[in-house]
């Protein structure tokens, strides 16, 4: 346990977001996700007993993103829904992210779930939470921490 660490986040957990550098991404994931077949390779966490917007929270607690793109995270879009649908689930999870100021409106993209299945495979990490709620996977684009520029 550590002083202002969320107790949710996992020592594998800290040490992948310790590793993870300006751009790369990581998946937070439903429990349908095909985490291990397009996690192959890279590390996959399973925490089977959390949900997406409980696990999202806690790594945007620590997570810069990146403010050099318009849209650092992304979210998979509900199959055959018009564009602008978000799940109840998924207008919670952005109201809360943005409520903490952890984004701006706008920065969020979705993406249909092909679209969502190649990026994740490029990701650096997968999140494999219990969430029961189909269409409930985010990715976060990690950005900077630092001193500002001297000019």
């Amino acid at each position: 346990m550590l002083k202002g660490i969320d107790p949710l986040l996992t020592p594998e957990l800290l040490k992948v977001l310790a590793e993870m550098g300006h751009g790369d991404e990581i998946v937070v994931a439903d429990a349908n996700f095909t985490a291990t077949s397009l996690g192959r390779g890279k590390p996959v966490i399973v925490m089977p007993g959390a949900g997406v917007e409980r696990t999202s929270a806690a790594l945007l607690s620590l997570l810069p993103l990146d403010a050099a793109v318009a849209q650092p995270v992304a979210y998979m879009k509900v199959c055959d829904t018009p564009d602008g649908y978000r799940s109840a689930l998924q207008r919670r999870a952005i109201d809360a992210f943005e409520a903490a100021g952890w984004l701006r409106a706008g920065q969020c993209e979705a993406m249909d779930r092909f679209s969502f299945y190649e990026r994740a495979r490029q990701a650096f990490a997968i999140v494999h939470t219990g969430e029961l709620q189909p269409y409930a996977n985010f990715l976060f684009k990690k950005g900077v921490i630092g001193e500002p520029l001297a000019t």
